[in-house]
C-alpha cells in the first residue's frame, strides 16, 4: 500500500506550471498569420494598380484593355509568391518548434 498525503490546495511542489512557451509560440504564430493575411490583402491589389498605371500603360504604352490583363497576371503572380513565403516560414517556425520542444 502507498501512503497518500493529503496537501493543502495551495501547497504544491513549489513551482506553477510554466505555460509561456505556448502562449508565446501562439502570439508568433499569430503575428505571422496576420503579417501575411495583411501582405495577401495589399500587395497583390497595389501591384495591379501600380503595374497597370505605370508600367504598362505609362512606360510600354500598352492598350487599357492590354493592360488590365497584364496587370491580372502580375497580381496573380504576387498572390503565388505570397503564399509560398507563406509555406516557407510556416514550414520553418514549425520545424524551429519542434527541434526546441525536442531537446527539453
Amino acid at each position: 500500500m502507498q501512503n497518500y498525503e493529503k496537501k493543502p490546495v495551495g501547497s504544491m511542489d513549489g513551482t506553477a506550471p510554466d505555460f509561456r512557451g505556448n502562449d508565446g509560440s501562439l502570439v508568433s504564430v499569430l503575428k505571422t498569420l496576420l503579417f501575411f493575411t495583411i501582405l495577401m490583402i495589399t500587395l497583390p491589389i497595389g501591384l495591379y494598380f501600380a503595374s497597370k498605371s505605370f508600367l504598362f500603360e505609362g512606360f510600354l504604352g500598352y492598350s487599357n484593355n492590354d493592360s488590365y490583363f497584364y496587370a491580372a497576371i502580375v497580381a496573380v503572380l504576387a498572390v503565388h509568391v505570397v503564399l509560398a513565403l507563406f509555406v516557407y516560414v510556416a514550414w520553418n517556425e514549425g520545424s524551429r518548434q519542434w527541434r526546441e520542444g525536442k531537446q527539453d
